[in-house]
């Protein structure tokens, strides 16, 4: 059974950092197409795409958040890492770990919800950036 949990959320002041954690469990190859990454859904906004990482280790950002966030792996512990840094307030949104499509991560191409995306999806962590 394919597991993704999430932590590291909080409540940081702006210009504050975070790092979200991803740990993944019972998933041996990723299928292609698909990319292991970050998803976010603002209050009463749409679920987005932020980061991902692909099968040749590439990865991808959404211009908001280009020269602040920062995506990494560590396959020894089967983790996905998010750093976050010089947070905004525009940020805050609960975020979710995801393995599913890559072309989903793309502005605009975010999945209606979770339950309706492909692939494997965290429980999602909570982050607040207060002004």
């Amino acid at each position: 059974q394919v597991q993704l949990v999430e932590s590291g959320g909080g409540s940081v002041q702006a210009g504050g950092s975070l790092r979200l954690s991803c740990v993944v469990s019972g998933y041996t190859d990723i299928p292609s197409g698909y990319c292991m990454g970050w998803f976010r859904q603002p209050p009463g906004k749409e679920l987005g795409g932020v980061a991902s990482i692909d099968s040749s280790d590439v990865t991808s950002y959404i211009d908001s958040v280009k020269g602040r966030f920062t995506l990494s792996k560590d396959n020894a512990k089967n983790t996905l890492y998010l750093q976050m840094n010089n947070l905004k307030p525009e940020d805050t949104a609960m975020y979710y770990c995801a393995a599913t499509l890559c072309w989903t991560f793309a502005v605009g191409y975010g999945p209606v919800s979770r339950e309706a995306a492909s692939g494997h999806w965290g429980q999602g962590t909570q982050v607040t950036v207060s002004s």
